[in-house]
């Protein structure tokens, strides 16, 4: 019995999703719905069918038994392998709950090689992703630099070109699969006639192979090799980043693209700054005397150093914000800020000279004084 192509009657490919193939089926449903074509036979037949193969790719059972075997089973009424009757057998309980997992019966049956499955030959391959880190200063994170770095990746050998062959030898089909990339036996077993495939043994499912092979890569089409990479790291990159180089990861085979290169950023931590965010925090000592009359200092910033105005009668831990002098936000102009703890240092050691004026302040102030050690000994 010849199975019907249902991807051919909703006319979609083969990959299409569950909403081109919702698509596709209401519009041919509306073309040939009997209403619209009374007494055209044809037409009544064309929107059975076109309804069959919706009921079977719409359903994800149905249409993972549908793709693996190029049938529905029981489950659109037809009858099963072999005059089973497929209906109210799950096939999700030999695979989780996937649906899938039918073939593994099968390679009870032929002790592997695939089952059901279908093997065809394999296409192009995309080269596999590879990482790397850079550790960097805190300087070159509020301003950013550029690295160059040496990675060992699987690249193309340029002895054979990637193609495997030894220089001057051909690229022959494989005498085996006859090209398909797959061996196939048709077998008899209690559930009737089954076609398996496998791989095949002889080019690994290529399809193709060298007449010999190249010397080099020995036929794998890729070596190791060293690559210098440059790297653009942004200013305002902060530690943990990454960054995604396309195109320079390892390569694909048979002509498959590169993959990509991903570089976990390091920064290492500063001294004197915090940075949360965007925003830089930072404490500075000044003398007691600057935070009771006031004064102007000169604050340490990522960008350099500007002046602040400290008012008359500052407390110790007040928190100035130095508005756009913190880290520069990644691929903008603008800044963070930066917060300034202001920390008073009460002097441990007096002069003579200094202990008598801070005794006359203290009188001015009308303080007993008890104990004259508070300021500590005399230099």
């Amino acid at each position: 019995m010849v199975q019907k192509d249902f991807y051919k009657t909703l006319g979609v490919e083969r990959n299409a999703s569950d909403q081109e193939i919702k698509k596709a089926y209401r519009k041919l449903a509306q073309k040939y719905h009997p209403d619209k074509n009374k007494g055209d036979k044809k037409a009544e037949e064309k929107f059975k069918e076109i309804n069959e193969a919706y009921e079977t790719l719409s359903d994800k059972k149905k249409k993972s038994f549908y793709d693996q075997f190029g049938q529905t089973g029981g489950a659109t009424g037809h009858g099963g392998y072999g005059g089973f009757d497929a209906q109210g057998f799950d096939f999700s309980s030999f695979s989780g709950g996937g649906g899938v997992g039918f073939a593994d019966i099968f390679e009870s049956f032929f002790g592997g090689g695939g089952g059901a499955s279908k093997s065809r030959r394999r296409g192009p391959v995309r080269g596999e992703n590879i990482e790397a880190g850079i550790k960097i200063k805190f300087e070159e994170s509020v301003t950013g630099t550029e690295r160059e770095l040496e990675i060992t990746k699987a690249d193309r050998c340029d002895h054979c070109k990637g193609n495997g062959a030894e220089p001057g030898s051909k690229i022959k089909t494989c005498s085996t699969c006859k090209g398909t990339g797959e061996v196939r036996q048709i077998r008899q077993t209690l559930l009737g006639q089954i076609a398996t495939s496998r791989p095949c043994d002889n080019c690994h499912g290529e399809g193709r192979m060298p007449e010999k092979k190249c010397l080099v890569c020995h036929g794998t089409t890729r070596v190791r090799k060293k690559e210098k990479v440059k790297v653009k790291i942004p200013a305002g990159i902060s530690t943990d980043s990454t960054i995604r180089l396309s195109g320079k990861g390892e390569a694909g085979i048979n002509g498959g693209s590169y993959g990509d290169l991903y570089l976990h950023i390091i920064v290492d931590p500063h001294r004197s700054f915090v940075r949360n965010g965007n925003d830089i925090h930072s404490e500075q000592k000044i003398h007691l005397l600057q935070g009771v009359l006031g004064d102007e200092i000169t604050v340490k910033t990522i960008h350099g150093d500007i002046k602040l105005k400290i008012p008359p009668g500052t407390q110790s831990e007040k928190v100035f914000k130095l508005k756009s002098y913190g880290m520069p936000r990644l691929n903008s102009e603008q800044k963070g800020d930066h917060y300034l703890k202001i920390i008073l240092d009460i002097p441990t050691k007096l002069t003579k000279k200094e202990k008598e004026l801070y005794t006359a302040l203290a009188k001015e102030a009308k303080i007993n004084l008890k104990g004259g050690s508070f300021f500590g000994r005399f230099k």
